[in-house]
């Protein structure tokens, strides 16, 4: 009986230094990054309702994994997928503290808001509540809410745009089956469309004080703001249909800049001098620069679809993802749809002299292949973002 006892009392202290051993060497834990004011490794969702279909997530990892640098000035920021729309704003620095800029983003699968900086290359998760589903995020200029779109409902017919506070409390719903939306720093500008035309409204970034802006017998629209007095309205883009763009003053008056044109995709500026428009001319695919005060356009010496484009904030520039040896014809609509991807250099393109120099060849950086969408600049012209179409995966090139 003793030997039984004696034996079995070895195999009990074995089987715990076993485990021990185990849990010491072979399994991790996640490394949080804790925000300023929380009490713990991750900020928790307010008191408000839940979202439809929504959950909480508890989770302390980071999903999307570390910050890969490819090259000198290219990082692999997230391997994704993430929502395409995303921001860089910049922070400048103290005497003990360098400036930094921080990229915003949202991870597609939850939803979660993410934040990279250039300076410190690490990810911080700054917001977990979870909205899943998100198609599309556009941004507060100081980062300081996102305005998600996801579908809902049984037959997911339903589009909800909800404004996605990083703070985790606060946000609120704009109403359904909005057609488009852009923002500013002060304001929400809304589009609704039907079979009788469409109306677009403007509110605060508060969803307070909506007034409508104009109405028009046309449908199918895009919507933007041109600097500080006038919007930019052109009609959805289609490789079988003629498409035009307006400006639109604070009156309602329509204005037409460009059009009738196959194809047409209208980018303005920030300050409102320049619109980038693109469309297709048997087949090819034209880039061209309008000139807001006067009416007159230049062709540009490179051409992609102007929604792989982004404006410097100063309008001095223009930086684009500009397909090699583009395939198909049925641009842009085969584009949207995902029927192609294309194998993108990203260039800028000087606005004053029409000048276009390449900035990054991706495919000689990283031996694979960049359909550029979703671009971000910051206002210090220091920090390109980028989403690669191809997986969903974020970048950021110094440039």
């Amino acid at each position: 009986m003793r030997q039984k006892l004696i034996i079995a009392a070895a195999a009990i202290v074995i089987l715990g230094i076993g485990a021990a051993v185990y849990f010491l060497f072979f399994t991790g834990s996640a490394t949080v990054t804790t925000v300023p004011g929380t009490t713990s490794g991750l900020p928790m969702s307010g008191p408000e309702t839940s979202l439809p279909g929504e959950t909480t997530s508890t989770t302390t990892s980071l999903v999307l994994g570390s910050p890969i640098s490819v090259g000198a000035r290219l990082v692999k920021i997230a391997a994704g997928p993430i929502v395409p729309g995303e921001i860089i704003v910049n922070k400048e620095g103290t005497a003990s503290t360098s400036p930094e800029s921080t990229v915003s983003y949202i991870e597609r699968q939850s939803g979660n808001v993410y934040a990279y900086s250039t300076l410190t290359k690490a990810i911080t998760r700054i917001s977990n509540k979870t909205v899943p589903g998100i198609q599309s995020a556009v941004w507060l200029p100081d980062a300081s809410t996102a305005f998600v779109r996801y579908l809902s409902g049984t037959d997911f017919s339903t589009l909800n745009t909800y404004a996605l506070p990083v703070s985790g409390s606060g946000g609120f719903f704009l109403s359904q089956n909005l057609s488009d939306i852009s923002v500013s720093s002060a304001n929400i500008l809304t589009l609704a469309s039907g079979v009788n035309g469409s109306s677009v409204s403007l509110a605060r970034t508060d969803g307070s004080h909506s007034s409508s802006v104009f109405t028009t017998p046309l449908s199918s629209l895009r919507i933007s703001f041109v600097g500080k007095s006038q919007y930019l309205v052109f009609t959805k883009p289609s490789a079988t249909l003629m498409g035009n763009a307006f400006l639109v003053d604070g009156a309602g008056r329509f204005s037409r800049i460009a059009g009738p044109l196959t194809g047409l995709v209208a980018l303005a500026s920030p300050l409102g001098k320049w619109v980038l428009i693109s469309y297709t001319l048997g087949n090819a695919m034209q880039l061209k620069l309008v000139n807001v005060a006067t009416k007159e356009s230049v062709a540009l010496p490179i051409a992609t679809i102007a929604d792989k484009c982004v404006w410097a904030q100063n309008d001095s520039s223009v930086y684009c993802g500009i397909p090699m040896n583009p395939s198909g014809s049925n641009y842009p609509d085969d584009w949207y749809q995902g029927a192609i991807h294309f194998s993108d250099r990203i260039w800028k393109i000087e606005v004053a002299s029409r000048y276009a120099q390449l900035i990054l060849d991706f495919t000689a950086e990283t031996k694979d292949a960049l359909d550029a969408e979703a671009l971000s600049i910051d206002a210090s012209l220091t920090t390109l973002v980028f989403v690669n179409k191809n997986d969903g995966s974020l970048w950021s090139y110094s440039l």
